[in-house]
């Protein structure tokens, strides 16, 4: 129980016991098996319960509920997609408004749940600040963001430009060149809200077993160590874990990303930063960073990990020396009197990369197959949306989950963008990485050469061009 707790902050904080439910050993017979215990699948669970009680569901989980990305992410519950404007751009202008309204709508919905559950997790819905704070080319590249979200239909109610004076207001960081603002993202306690949505599942009827493994899995049938599950769907909502289950992880690649968390910083400290409401931010390079202020007065910060050979998953993240001290010095750039600040907690997770970056749900009724992924580190919402989507899909409804872009018809997993083979994809992953570093380094230096910053930036742009 102890090494459950060591997952992440999030895990440590937790007062319930961490003891595994019970695993499955005996053979079964249900109506939907699920594999994986996270956001995906519990969500998916609860929408097939709560509009089809009778339905017998299982679900197979390989440690405990929330060991998984779901246990272990930065706390964004947003209302977006990786993507969206990708996935969106051939849509009618109608069709991309009801789309964003869909999106949008993500944090109240959840936050329907919680209520309606009596389910604690910390739910603050302060939106998130998109700050150019390191280097001025930040600022001409979210202005330039704002305008094309403005050009699909987009209005300031939903993404504002803030000066530096009114970005000041929320979030003080020590150079301000302003800030794009959007209301619909929520920060959470992340494993609050997987464990939770455990035990709703469960009073539900739906039966958990965990340390359960699947070892394999095909239509009709899941096999774990000691028991083989019989079904009429099969839901692999595993997400970074992929890699584990052919033919999956031919399409989604496993990544990481990396977190730290101070200790609980004095009132002193936070009237100097602000971040009062609950609002999640992050700070405008390829860096990937993300943070906000916990319930208990850390700051939460983290930024893109790295990826593996072959897409074999990371599976000790005591982080090093040199992972902590990078995230230190990002975060210390926005807030230098943080410098020396008290690291209590360093901990990853693996997530789910779909090729083209463009997160996917699909139903195949001919074989009994439904899932959702890709979500590029952007879960925590859009797996709301995907178990709304696979239940309404297993269900055989109609309706404007079932509609959008981002739902593949047809929906067979063959259909799914195939990342390349290796060495392909470490060799492009690398180039990548080493061109985002090295604009980012560039930038950040204030004695860079006009055309070195040109360059470094067009360069990072056509490796991130490359990607999609």
């Amino acid at each position: 129980m102890q090494a459950w707790r060591s997952i992440s902050l999030w895990m440590d904080q937790l007062e319930e016991s961490l003891s595994p439910r019970t695993a499955l050993r005996q053979d079964l017979d249900v109506d939907v098996c699920i594999i994986g215990a996270g956001y995906t699948g519990l969500w998916t669970a609860y929408y097939l319960k709560r509009q089809a009680p009778h339905l017998n569901i299982a679900i197979v989980e390989g440690k405990i509920a929330g060991f998984g990305a779901s246990g272990r992410n930065g706390g964004w519950l947003m209302g977006n997609m990786l993507g969206e404007d990708r996935l969106l751009a051939d849509c009618t202008a109608p069709q991309r408004r009801a789309a964003y309204d869909l999106l949008h709508g993500i944090p109240d919905e959840v936050e329907r749940v919680l209520e309606r559950e009596g389910i604690d997790c910390d739910f603050r819905k302060g939106g998130v600040l998109y700050c150019a704070a390191r280097y001025r080319e930040q600022a001409a590249t979210l202005r330039s963001y704002l305008q094309k979200l403005y050009k699909q239909g987009l209005t300031e109610r939903e993404y504002r430009w803030l000066s530096p004076a009114e970005l000041a207001t929320q979030l003080r960081i020590a150079t301000p060149f302003g800030a794009i603002f959007n209301p619909n993202v929520a920060t959470i306690q992340p494993a609050k809200l997987v464990r939770a949505l455990a035990r709703t599942v469960e009073r539900m009827g739906v039966k958990i077993y965990e340390n359960s493994p699947a070892r394999d899995w095909r239509p009709g049938e899941v096999r774990t160590a000691q028991g083989t599950v019989k079904c009429h769907w099969v839901v692999p909502a595993v997400e970074g874990y992929s890699v584990d289950l052919p033919p999956l992880g031919k399409y989604q690649m496993p990544v990481q990303s990396l977190l730290v968390a101070t200790e609980p910083l004095s009132d002193q400290l936070w009237d100097e930063i602000g971040l009062s409401r609950g609002q999640a931010f992050s700070e405008n390079s390829r860096q990937v960073t993300y943070g906000q202020r916990s319930a208990d007065n850390r700051l939460v910060f983290g930024a893109r990990g790295g990826y593996r050979f072959a897409g074999q998953l990371r599976e000790n993240f005591d982080l090093s020396e040199r992972e902590i001290e990078l995230r230190r010095y990002l975060f210390s750039e926005l807030f230098p009197q943080l410098k020396n600040v008290a690291i209590s907690h360093s901990w990853g997770g693996n997530l789910g990369m779909a090729r083209r970056f463009r997160p996917h749900m699909l139903c195949d009724p001919q074989h009994g197959v439904a899932l959702a992924g890709g979500y590029g580190g952007e879960g925590v919402g859009a797996s709301n949306l995907g178990g709304r989507t696979l239940a309404a899909l297993i269900l055989e409804q109609r309706n404007e989950l079932t509609e959008q872009p981002w739902v593949k018809r047809p929906g067979r997993v063959q259909h799914l963008a195939r990342w390349e083979p290796e060495p392909c994809r470490w060799l492009g992953y690398n180039a990548i990485i080493k061109s985002f570093v090295h604009e980012d380094q560039t930038l950040a230096n204030p004695h860079s050469a006009p055309w070195r910053r040109r360059l470094a930036s067009a360069v990072a742009d056509f490796m991130e061009g490359f990607m999609h």
